[in-house]
């Protein structure tokens, strides 16, 4: 995987429904269009993850077509919602087989080997705390499960199924109530770990990579914390490191991709994972938090880089309806100049704003929002991630309004306001602009500002930003300081 890499999140389902739709008939994986292939490439990744082409569940799907909170939830989005329309969740997976209908196993190569030929890897979802109710594993090892008493059941009936296995836990977290369509796997199991590795390799062997999807929660302590001596006895060595080393053999460079929350990436970095999500940059920057933003960033850039940096993707809020229009410039250039992975989701950058349910299988028709997509054009347009965001990054300090933040690579200098009002400060650039000229083009809109470079090392760039402004400037430097450019 490239360095900061870009990682384009295409929800797999309603993509091949709007496809489909398109284009008058059925379309699988194995016959995408290629110019459809071509517009995924526009925002330049480095890795299409395609969400949720496993084998559903039938019976998670019927829970979607008759639990209330299901319905109501299917009617807000998608009023004109057929029977057809409710898929069943990907993350109540009955079998880890690319679904036939949308292409089978063969459809999932064919897709990979286009997403190769524009320079993308395929990374695809990994569920490790729990599958559904009628995945083969609740028949045949029932010891890879939580197991309860009649005493729960009578006591929480929506936590516990009974099965002809006995009464199973069904998936949770442990801050939120049961998930109704998944049962919950025991992290413990010696079996269920032989079982996930296998199962990860013949998944490694389809992709590039999987997002493991709320990996916290097979942590052993969360693990334990949650289920207590209902688990199997601990293991010599955590769950993921036992994974994880155990792929890597015959997989060395697949990527393992945590959803991670509670500040729990320390132990999934040390336990095998190559990037974890930053939820806490989402919040912060969601919440207009400068302070925090600012210690938030002055973490190693070496751990920044591990980080997997969003505005939104299927668990969140689309970025248009929570930083509308006047708050999208300074939060879409912060994602796109800071160190770590971007995660964008499909129709992020053409500012729909209906966060799709997973489990509906198609999409409301949405026009795109006009001023969010010419900003995100002239974004990915003329900031070029591979330009922008090579050499070393280091955080700038500033003295002057706190909401203003800047950050430097090599040859680009980013300042950004993240206050709904004007916000000014000398940025401290270093003694190394000492003896140039020094010329800063603004790529957001090819404004030139020429400084003499013994001005900026002795007091630095002083910047004034809008509400929610940014500069993102192209660093040109030149040793006849007196001749080169005129002093401005």
């Amino acid at each position: 995987m490239a360095r900061h890499p870009v990682i384009l999140e295409v929800f797999a389902w309603p993509w091949l429904a709007a496809l489909s739709a398109e284009a008058g008939r059925a379309i699988t994986l194995a016959e995408v269009p290629h110019e459809a292939w071509d517009a995924l490439a526009l925002p330049q990744p480095t890795a299409v993850w395609l969400m949720g082409v496993w084998e559903r569940s039938p019976a998670a799907r019927e829970i979607a077509l008759t639990d209330p909170s299901f319905a109501a939830t299917t009617a807000a989005v998608l009023p004109d919602a057929a029977a057809a329309d409710v898929v069943g969740s990907p993350y109540a997976i009955r079998s880890y087989e690319v679904d036939e209908r949308l292409g089978g196993r063969d459809g999932l190569a064919a897709a990979r080997e286009a997403l190769a030929e524009r320079g993308s890897t395929l990374v695809l979802d990994f569920v490790p705390n729990h599958v559904a109710p009628d995945h083969a594993w609740v028949a045949a090892h029932p010891e890879f499960f939580v197991h309860g008493t009649r005493e729960d059941l009578e006591a929480d009936a929506a936590a516990w199924l009974e099965t002809r296995q006995g009464i199973l836990a069904r998936g949770r977290d442990p801050f939120f109530p049961a998930w109704p369509d998944v049962l919950q796997l025991d992290p413990m199991s010696p079996g269920l770990r032989e079982a996930v590795v296998e199962t990860l390799s013949d998944i490694a062997s389809q992709c590039d990579g999987v997002r493991c999807d709320m990996a916290m929660l097979v942590l052993d302590d969360v693990a334990e914390r949650t289920w207590g001596e209902r688990l199997a006895p601990r293991r010599p060595e955590p769950y993921w490191r036992e994974v994880t080393t155990e792929v890597a053999r015959a997989y060395p460079e697949f990527l393992f991709i945590a959803e991670a929350y509670w500040d729990r990436e320390a132990e999934l970095f040390e336990q095998g994972f190559d990037l974890c999500y930053d939820k806490r940059l989402y919040d912060r920057l969601a919440g207009g938090d400068a302070a925090g933003l600012r210690a938030h960033l002055r973490a190693d850039p070496a751990w920044q880089s591990q980080l997997v940096r969003f505005l939104e993707n299927h668990d969140e809020p689309r970025a248009a309806a929570v930083f509308g229009l006047d708050r999208h410039l300074a939060a879409a250039v912060s994602l796109l100049t800071l160190p770590g992975a971007v995660l964008l989701h499909e129709g992020q950058t053409e500012g729909l704003r209906t966060r799709l349910p997973v489990h509906l299988g198609r999409r409301p028709a949405e026009p795109a929002d006009a001023a969010v997509s010419a900003l995100w054009n002239r974004l990915l347009s003329p900031v070029p991630l591979h330009g922008v965001r090579s050499g070393e990054w280091a955080l700038l300090e500033v003295d002057g309004d706190p909401s203003l933040l800047a950050w430097r690579w090599h040859e680009h200098l980013v300042a950004v306001n993240v206050s709904p009002a004007t916000a000014a400060g000398w940025v401290h650039v270093g003694e190394q602009f000492a003896g140039n000229a020094w010329r800063l083009v603004d790529l957001l809109d090819d404004t030139v500002f020429l400084r003499d470079g013994d001005e900026l090392a002795a007091h630095g760039l002083y910047v004034a930003l809008p509400p929610h402004g940014a500069h993102v400037f192209r660093l040109e430097g030149r040793r006849d300081a007196r001749t080169a450019y005129k002093m401005v």
